[in-house]
């Protein structure tokens, strides 16, 4: 079988990583993030003072929100191209640094459209005017590793995912100081999410022996270390391994792609505005199931993990870190009327059979059968 593995050209990692800012050459770097928390946690501060005792001008473009709008990649495109940095630095969440590669792009190409990125022939080489760095402060997304984005449509209530080889950051910066300040429903979801890249890489259609290596390993530290890291913030022995392991996933899956748990989510996040990882880790064990009809992989992570039941030992790894087990049981500020689900339903399976991670799912499936999931993973029915 012929493939690619494309990683990032250095990756560093362990405590204290972040240091390498300050030997990473360049002159004008912008960091870009999301809200308050890497500010009030002393990381942005910590950052830019980094860069500046290397020498560079630095400038900061923050407000990226919760799940990156087009409004909001165009300000920050807008805001490089009158600074013109040769370094773009992501700081945060998947969705600073989803948002920053999309920013780059139209940095380096003004006249490019929406449309011209998200469609992979049509998207141009980078690096003509910056490199990009990514520095994750959770352990999750590994939006650091890849070559997908995901960018949100907020008048069209759609997630459009981008997928480029020209966007996998130069340099990967993967320091668990930066988790270790994350409370415990985003250390439970990005931990899920880890498990959702893995496991959709194990299985995808796309997968080999590079990828698998990597993907196994990388549940493993998570079967190992979530719920650790969940109990224990302060456990940094823990919080390395589920850095490392959500860097280890991202590698798999940027190669071997994904399957229809990022399909579904990707499309019921934008309806409901329910957060990426909540909704993989929601999806999770019922896509398992349905895939597990068309795939050995599934008694490969079995006979890894030594557990007698995959899907079992999903469920039970989620409740052990407070994970909802069907969407209509979702608290916090996410509208989960029955009503609205109902509406929606159809459009959600048919965007979600046309999202490009369903081309590698391991089973192949119909806008009919993605409904009949969507319904099964509302109201529970496992």
């Amino acid at each position: 079988m012929r493939g690619t593995l494309h990683i990032p050209g250095y990756i560093f990692f362990g405590e204290n990583s972040l240091d390498e800012l300050k030997s990473i050459k360049g002159k004008r770097a912008i960091i870009v993030t999301g809200g308050n928390s890497m500010r009030r946690n002393g990381f942005l501060k910590k950052c830019k003072e980094l860069l500046e005792e290397g020498g560079k001008v630095v400038d900061i473009c923050d407000g990226v929100e919760q799940n990156p709008s087009v409004e909001t990649v165009e300000r920050g495109a807008k805001q490089m191209q009158e600074f013109k940095p040769d370094l773009i630095i992501a700081l945060g969440g998947g969705s600073a640094m989803d948002a920053a590669k999309v920013m780059w792009c139209f940095y380096e190409y003004p006249n490019l459209t929406f449309e011209d990125v998200v469609k992979p022939e049509t998207m141009p080489e980078l690096r003509n005017k910056a490199k990009f760095i990514a520095i994750p402060s959770t352990s999750g997304t590994a939006s650091e590793i890849t070559a997908f984005s995901v960018i949100t449509d907020t008048k069209k209530h759609i997630k459009y995912p981008v997928v480029s080889r020209h966007i996998v950051p130069d340099y990967a910066i993967v320091d668990p100081l930066l988790p270790s300040k994350m409370p415990k429903s985003v250390t439970a979801n990005t931990g899920m999410d880890v498990v959702a890249h893995a496991t959709e890489a194990l299985v995808s259609s796309a997968a080999n022996d590079y990828t698998d290596s990597l993907a196994i390993h990388a549940l493993k530290l998570v079967f190992e270390n979530l719920k650790k890291a969940y109990d224990n913030g302060d456990d940094m022995q823990a919080r390395e391994k589920m850095h490392n392991a959500s860097t280890l996933a991202g590698m798999a899956f940027t190669s071997a792609s994904l399957g229809i748990i990022h399909s579904m989510a990707h499309n019921i996040g934008g309806e409901f505005g329910v957060t990426h990882g909540l909704a993989n880790a929601i999806l999770l064990p019922y896509i398992t199931k349905y895939n597990s009809m068309a795939t050995e992989k599934v008694k490969f992570i079995e006979k890894e993990l030594k557990v007698d039941n995959f899907i079992d030992a999903l469920v039970e790894l989620s409740k052990s870190v407070d994970i909802p087990m069907s969407f209509k049981d979702v608290e916090d500020d996410f509208d989960f009327n029955e009503d609205k689900f109902s509406e929606v339903l159809e459009d959600m399976s048919k965007h979600a059979f046309e999202d490009p991670c369903t081309l590698t799912n391991p089973r192949e499936t119909s806008p009919e059968e993605i409904k009949e999931l969507y319904k099964a993973a509302y109201y529970g029915n496992l």
